[in-house]
């Protein structure tokens, strides 16, 4: 269930960052010169004689906004300078010219930053940077389908608990992918679920290292960028890579948020398989009604029924109804359907439903799928 990306590797920086420092000094250019990866941070950076100090710091600034908005700063700047001043107000880009992506089969790697020099000069250094035959290594990647995966399987296990954790999955640059939050969640949970799985992401160790070495004697390790020392956030490996994290927050102890996290890693690491159950497995289901198949993000019932029911209301799933045999009169919301063999009623999550009348027995597959 990954995915495959290009990653810039530092070869490649390179080549894009010597590229652009060619085309500085043939100009007489003073610039500082930064490429980046994918989320903005820093892989290389070169600097020519004599240029301004500070340039250094803007140079990154350009690169990371072409990077995590896969457009040329440029465009940001027009914005601005075309009135739209909201633009002012995105977090993690400078409305600066000089800042370009860097583009491998179609999806932006990296980026690449110039400053030092006027903003058309900065933008043709870079230009000229990107413009290079740089190379890039292919590894596997986080896909949402993961992210939902490992969620959603720390998610039922919270469920069969009754305890209410936030849990975040994030990429290997610490960014979220994915989010679940119960309603019994307490509001911090959110941010420090999501603190704890960029910690595990972007230094590739469980969170818990960091808490045990400032709990251990080293309060230093306090002072690690953009980390929290706090257990509960574990890197999630395929192939050896890291390819993103799960954090886990407001369970009934620490250690029960690490636990929990091990859940979503475990599932991580199991390979979806097909379930096969033979007619008459399923025959023998049909006689009592009960569950066929669960998985953390969905189940499949035998249903059966001999008469009508409370309403029921699923705050989390949505109900696939298939019926195999019988007839039934079911209140959904505002309207009434009379079901027979072979009809197909989808009811979403939150819609109140009842059974007001069945043939006895009334048989029917339900596919549960959780939100």
């Amino acid at each position: 269930m990954t995915r495959t990306r290009r990653h810039l590797d530092a070869a490649g920086a390179q080549i894009v960052a010597t590229a652009a420092e060619q085309h500085a000094l043939e100009h007489g250019y003073r610039v500082v010169i930064v490429v980046v990866d994918a989320w903005g941070d820093v892989l290389t950076l070169k600097r020519t004689d004599d240029t301004q100090s500070v340039s250094w710091q803007v140079a990154i600034d350009k690169a990371r906004t072409a990077a995590i908005f896969v457009r040329p700063s440029r465009d940001i700047e027009e914005q601005v300078s075309s009135g739209r001043y909201g633009a002012l107000a995105l977090q993690g880009a400078v409305a600066l010219t000089g800042g370009i992506p860097l583009v491998a089969d179609g999806e932006v790697v990296g980026a690449i930053g110039t400053s030092g020099e006027t903003p058309d000069e900065d933008e043709a250094v870079s230009k000229a940077g990107a413009a290079a035959s740089f190379t890039t290594q292919a590894a596997p990647a986080l896909s949402r389908a993961l992210a939902r995966r490992v969620s959603a399987a720390v998610g039922a296990e919270c469920a069969r608990r009754d305890v209410h954790p936030v849990v975040a999955v994030v990429d290997e640059g610490g960014v979220l992918v994915d989010l679940w939050r119960p309603d019994g969640a307490q509001v911090a949970s959110v941010g420090v679920a999501t603190d704890k799985a960029r910690t595990a992401a972007i230094y590739r160790r469980p969170s818990k290292d960091f808490e045990d070495q400032a709990t251990g004697g080293r309060p230093s390790a306090l002072h690690l960028a953009r980390s929290v020392p706090l257990q509960g956030g574990l890197p999630i490996v395929v192939d050896g890579h890291v390819i993103g994290a799960v954090g886990v927050s407001g369970a009934t102890s620490a250690d029960e948020d690490q636990e929990l996290a091990g859940r979503g890693i475990a599932a991580a690491e199991q390979a979806p398989t097909a379930t096969y159950l033979t007619a008459s497995e399923v025959t023998q289901r049909f006689a009592t009604g009960g569950l066929l198949f669960e998985a953390p993000q969905y189940k499949v019932d035998a249903g059966r029924r001999t008469g009508g029911g409370p309403t029921e209301v699923h705050a989390d799933e949505a109900d696939v109804l298939r019926v195999v045999e019988g007839t039934a009169t079911v209140e959904a919301g505002d309207a009434t359907h009379e079901l027979a063999a072979g009809d197909v009623l989808v009811v979403p999550a939150g819609v109140p439903h009842t059974f007001t009348t069945t043939s006895d027995p009334f048989l029917y597959y339900v596919v549960k799928s959780v939100d």
